[in-house]
C-alpha cells in the first residue's frame, strides 16, 4: 500500500519528510497527518502511516520529554496470547497475532523476551467453570491453548497450586517495554516520521486553516509550542484521549476513568518459571492479582486496580490537578450513587485493601502457597489504567473503542492488552483513517 496518495492533501506535492531526532523542538507547523500521544499505539499508528503515506508528512507530538512514559512504559511487559475476550472484540481479533508480531519484533532486534508460557490455575472448585469459558474462548479465537491436568500444572511449575485442571499458554511471553518503545520510536523517526517531545497539545479545533496561499479545511491544534495545522488528526493522548475528542465533538458519552495499578517485587529467592494468573471476573477488564515473571527473570505480583483521584497519581501529590481530582470524584460519585452496570463500589474497596501488602500477598499466596510479605522487597513504579467509562449506560468499555469525525480519529479505550497487539491494533485504526480520508472531498479539486 505504499505510495498512497492522500484527497485532503494540503501542498501540490506532499515533499519527503527528512528524518529528525525524536525530542527536537523545533516544530514543524503545518503536517498532513499529526499524531497526539508518543506511546505505542501512538508510534505503531505514525509508523504504519508512513508506510502507507510515503510522502506524507507525519508528526507526533508527545507531551513528556520522551514517549512511552506512561502505559506504554510502565505496563506489566507480558505479551498475552488473547483468550481472555469474546469472539465478536477486538481484542480478540487483533491479540493473537499482535502477540506472534511482538514476539517477533524482540527476536529480531535482539531485545528482551522471556517465551515463558502462563498457567491459568483455580483457586476453588468455584472457579472451574470460569476456566473452562476461557479456553471455550481460546479454542474459538484460535489461540493455542492445553486444559492440563493438576499434576501437569505442577510440573510447569511446581509452586503453582491448581484444583483439578489448569490452562496452559504457551505462546504467552513477556518483553521489556521501554525496549520496546525505543526500538519502535528510533525506526519511526528513521522511516521519516517527526517525533516532537515536550509538546502537550491543549486544544483542537476542526476550522480553516493559512498554511497554503488558498485557505483549506484542517484541524488547527493549540500546544505549547504554538499553534499546529493538521490535514488530519489522530488522536491517541491515552489518559487524556476523552478531552480530546470532546473538543472535536466526538464521544461525548465516553469518560476516562483512571486505576492505579502497582505490582510488588519479589526478592531474588522467590522464583517462578511460569506467569501464574487466576481465574478472573469475566465481566470486568481486570484480570486480578497474578504472577508476573519479568524478561530478566524477576517475579512480581499484581497489579492492583485502585480508583485514581486524578489522570496522573502516580505518586504523593505529583502531578496533582484540582480540576482533574474533581472530575473524578464526580464521575466516581455517579457510579456509586446512580446504579452503575457494574459493582463499583465493591470493585473500589476490594482494591483499596490491596494497599495492605498482607492483603495482597494473601491474594497471591492462593496461586503459590507458602508466600509471606517478607518474601517481597518494594513496590514497583505505579501505572494507570486509562479505563473508558459510558456514562449513558453507566458500563466499563470492555473492548478497544475508535470514533471518527470527518478529519479526525480518536482512540479512546487503548487498554490492556493493545501493548502486546499494536501492530493488528495500528493497522485497523489506519484502515479506518483511509476510510475517511477517501470520504473527504480533495482540496485540490
Amino acid at each position: 500500500m505504499m505510495g498512497h496518495t492522500l484527497p485532503m492533501m494540503r501542498v501540490a506535492e506532499c515533499a519527503r519528510v527528512r528524518p529528525l531526532r525524536a525530542g527536537i523542538r523545533c516544530l514543524s507547523r503545518s503536517s498532513d497527518f499529526v499524531v497526539a500521544g508518543g506511546g505505542v499505539v501512538g508510534i505503531s499508528i505514525a509508523r504504519e502511516l508512513k508506510r502507507r503515506y510515503a510522502n506524507a508528512s507525519v508528526c507526533v507530538l508527545e507531551k513528556e520529554d520522551d514517549c512511552g512514559m506512561h502505559a506504554s512504559g510502565r505496563n506489566s511487559g507480558v505479551l498475552h496470547a488473547g483468550f481472555y475476550y469474546t469472539a465478536d472484540s477486538l481484542k480478540a481479533k487483533l491479540t493473537r497475532q499482535g502477540c506472534k508480531e511482538m514476539r517477533e519484533f524482540c527476536r529480531e532486534r535482539g531485545l528482551d523476551l522471556l517465551e515463558c508460557g502462563k498457567l491459568v490455575v483455580a483457586a476453588t472448585e468455584a472457579d472451574l467453570e470460569g476456566l473452562d469459558e476461557l479456553k471455550r474462548r481460546g479454542d474459538v479465537n484460535g489461540v493455542e491453548l492445553d486444559m492440563v491436568s493438576e499434576a501437569e500444572a505442577r510440573e510447569l511449575e511446581p509452586k503453582a497450586r491448581t484444583v483439578s485442571r489448569a490452562i496452559w499458554s504457551p505462546t504467552t511471553a513477556a518483553a521489556n517495554p521501554r525496549q520496546v518503545m525505543q526500538a519502535l520510536v528510533r525506526e519511526a523517526v528513521e522511516a521519516g516520521v517527526e517525533v516532537k517531545t515536550g509538546v502537550a497539545v491543549r486544544d483542537v479545533r476542526q476550522g480553516v486553516g493559512a498554511s497554503t496561499s488558498s485557505a483549506v479545511d484542517s484541524v488547527e491544534l493549540s500546544t505549547d509550542s504554538g499553534p499546529v495545522s493538521a490535514g488530519y488528526f489522530v488522536n491517541a493522548a491515552g489518559l487524556y484521549a476523552d478531552r480530546l475528542a470532546h473538543m472535536c465533538d466526538v464521544a461525548k458519552h465516553l469518560k476516562i476513568l483512571p486505576f492505579k495499578g502497582l505490582y510488588l517485587y519479589a526478592k531474588p529467592h522467590v522464583r517462578l518459571s511460569r506467569h501464574v494468573y487466576p481465574v478472573p471476573n469475566i465481566d470486568h477488564p481486570f484480570l486480578g492479582v497474578h504472577w508476573t515473571v519479568t524478561a530478566d527473570g524477576a517475579c512480581k505480583i499484581g497489579p492492583t486496580a485502585i480508583p485514581a483521584l486524578w489522570r496522573e497519581q502516580y505518586r504523593g501529590l505529583e502531578r496533582f490537578s484540582a480540576d482533574e481530582a474533581f472530575e473524578v470524584a464526580v464521575l466516581q460519585g455517579s457510579l456509586l450513587l446512580s446504579g452503575a452496570a457494574f459493582d463499583f463500589r465493591s470493585l473500589a474497596a476490594a482494591e483499596i485493601r490491596k494497599y495492605s501488602r498482607e492483603t495482597f500477598v494473601r491474594d497471591a499466596a492462593r496461586l503459590v502457597p507458602g508466600v509471606k510479605p517478607g518474601d517481597f522487597s518494594h513496590w514497583g513504579p505505579a501505572g494507570i489504567r486509562a479505563q473508558l467509562v459510558d456514562t449513558r449506560s453507566r458500563a466499563l468499555v470492555m473492548d478497544f473503542c475508535v470514533e471518527s469525525s470527518r478529519r479526525s480519529t480518536h482512540i479512546l479505550n487503548a487498554v490492556s492488552p493493545a501493548w502486546t497487539c499494536s501492530g493488528p491494533f495500528a493497522r485497523l485504526v489506519c484502515d479506518k483513517i483511509e476510510e475517511n480520508v477517501r470520504s473527504v472531498p480533495s482540496d485540490r479539486a
